[in-house]
């Protein structure tokens, strides 16, 4: 759930908390779920790690009235077909090889928003209810629950935006097979002695935002952002105290004839210790491109995973369509 969608966002490095407006706000602030005009879909696929993992995104949104509108989204991140090799050997040490078998990891996230515009002008608000579901093939699987907040806020052009995640902790209850498990538990020599613990927490995050839209007489325009996204302990992000870390993000989108759209963007600020006891500070790069026509837009996104200089570079689709195409 911390990854992001939607290949517009991920190319300004999701520095999109206060001018997200359309129907993947129920991910990045279901506040902006107030700027549809209409029915919306987007979906999303991206390949991780040399494609051992696949993410997909699916999210559907809609104004109820004037004043308010809805969604729900689904986010799957998996590795699929992976060896168990648990049973290769058996007690006498021989290898039969008819005895691996295939198993895969999943998280899942079900999200379900809705917004609203307040009585004060210029203030929308936002909440989501997220269904957390992962499973680790046969040997374990939990439910999870929580809570998002967000706000936006639009004066003389300048946007703001907060977005708190989890906001009343999301709780993760992990059921394990133990029989699955006593036959692995002993594999390794004094590891896996005892069945892991059997709840997750997961703490609270804020991220607050603003941007500005620069309007050219050329049919262009320029769209910039920022994002402080902070995390209520201490981390290695480049601002870090023991009750707050904060990791900077700043985008940018220009675009032409609202037909064409170049971004870029720059976050993820880390202080990394190298190998020789060195510290310097890790940054996370990105661009994107975008092209819209008649209600459909199509996304593309080039992120870089890790640090800069690794080149593990990840390339991201999306699309989104305006269903009021087809009246």
């Amino acid at each position: 759930m911390n990854i992001g969608v939607d290949a517009a966002a991920l190319g300004m490095s999701n520095a999109v908390t206060a001018s997200t407006n359309d129907v993947n706000s129920g991910y990045w602030n279901p506040a902006g779920l107030i700027g549809l005009e209409d029915k919306q879909v987007s979906l999303m696929h991206a390949s991780y790690f040399a494609n051992i993992a696949q993410y997909d995104y699916a999210a559907f949104a809609m104004p109820i009235d004037e004043r308010s509108a809805w969604g729900v989204s689904m986010i799957r991140f998996g590795v699929d077909d992976i060896l168990n090799t648990t049973q290769l050997i058996d007690d006498q040490g021989n290898i039969d090889y008819n005895r691996i078998s295939l198993f895969s990891t999943a998280d899942y996230g079900l999200t379900f928003s809705y917004a609203r515009k307040l009585p004060v002008p210029g203030f929308q608000y936002g909440i989501n209810a997220k269904v957390i579901r992962r499973v680790i093939g046969e040997f374990a699987n939990s439910w999870g629950f929580g809570f998002d907040v967000g706000l936006q806020f639009e004066r003389n052009d300048w946007k703001f935006g907060l977005m708190v995640r989890d906001i009343t902790t999301t709780y993760n209850v992990w059921s394990i097979d133990e029989e699955e498990y006593n036959k692995i538990k002993d594999a390794v020599e004094g590891q896996n002695q005892e069945l892991p613990e059997s709840s997750e927490i997961t703490l609270p995050k804020a991220q607050l935002g603003m941007s500005k839209k620069f309007e050219f007489h050329n049919d262009t325009s320029l769209m910039a952002a920022a994002n402080l996204n902070m995390r209520f302990t201490r981390t290695n992000d480049i601002i870090a105290t023991d009750a707050l870390s904060i990791d900077p993000a700043l985008g940018f989108e220009f675009g032409y004839t609202d037909l064409v759209f170049l971004r870029a963007g720059v976050g993820n600020f880390q202080n990394i210790q190298q190998i020789d006891g060195t510290d310097k500070v890790g940054f996370q790069p990105n661009v994107g491109l975008g092209f819209k026509y008649k209600g459909i837009q199509i996304d593309y996104a080039l992120t870089d995973l890790g640090d800069q200089s690794a080149a593990l570079y990840s390339n991201i689709f999306s699309v989104k369509v305006d269903l009021g195409i087809f009246r």
